[in-house]
């Protein structure tokens, strides 16, 4: 392997592009799977993330093919039930949410919400609709790959940092590879069906999910792109 610190990356522009191409992907290409050897490569990759003192917190189940859609059914009967009664709403396993929102995050989060929704021609109190578009997730847009992230439970909060690297890591890599992923917190409600689908132990805590596959082109949600705060709005610059 060539030195790393005198590595030369001959094409900026296209890690530039393999950025701000990715997006939140909410349609994929069912019947285009993609190779198993693909898959390991994006891992392999990614887990050049940096960890505190490299701990290396990741731990990933790839689901393809009936494994897959036996977890897509068990969590959709499970979100259909919880509308059915509320009741049945279990802890999340962390506090992926604030517990009170504020401005500019709450102003962001409607906007993304609505802009979404509005796209998809689903109005304010359709109530069937927008649950019929939240159970996408847990069919993984169609996605012929899930991913499901995990991470022991005695690790720290820092941890979590470490694991969303990782997790843009896969999705950037994704990109020189003609894929598309969408990151999905929405499974961490259902973490007990996940879990014990996974077979994971119990000191195990679920941190998110992922599809994986090829973007369908033609699906109107694709185009659905949301906005990014000009540096100027985010950045104090100290001299």
């Amino acid at each position: 392997m060539s030195s790393q610190v005198a590595a030369v990356v001959a094409d900026p522009a296209s890690v530039d592009t393999a950025i701000t191409s990715r997006f939140s992907c909410r349609a994929f290409l069912r019947d285009k799977p993609v190779p198993r050897e693909v898959i390991e490569h994006l891992l392999e990759v990614a887990s050049r993330a940096p960890s505190g003192t490299n701990t290396q917190p990741w731990r990933v189940y790839v689901l393809q093919g009936a494994s897959r859609d036996a977890l897509v059914e068990k969590v959709c009967q499970a979100h259909d039930a919880v509308r059915d009664n509320p009741a049945l709403v279990e802890p999340e396993p962390y506090d992926y949410y604030p517990e009170k929102w504020i401005s500019p995050y709450i102003d962001r989060r409607r906007e993304n919400g609505w802009g979404l929704y509005g796209l998809l021609g689903i109005a304010k109190g359709e109530k069937d609709k927008m649950h019929a578009q939240h159970q996408r997730n847990y069919r993984l847009f169609d996605a012929p790959v899930g991913m499901m992230f995990t991470i022991d439970r005695v690790m720290g909060r820092g941890s979590l940092m470490d694991y969303g690297m990782f997790i843009q890591n896969i999705m950037v890599a994704a990109r020189a590879h003609g894929l598309h992923t969408c990151p999905q917190a929405a499974w961490n409600p259902f973490s007990r069906v996940v879990m014990a689908h996974l077979g994971a132990s119990e000191q195990e805590m679920l941190v998110c999910g992922l599809s994986l596959g090829y973007a369908d082109l033609d699906a109107p949600v694709n185009q659905f792109h949301t906005p990014r705060e000009p540096v100027s709005g985010f950045t104090h610059w100290m001299e």
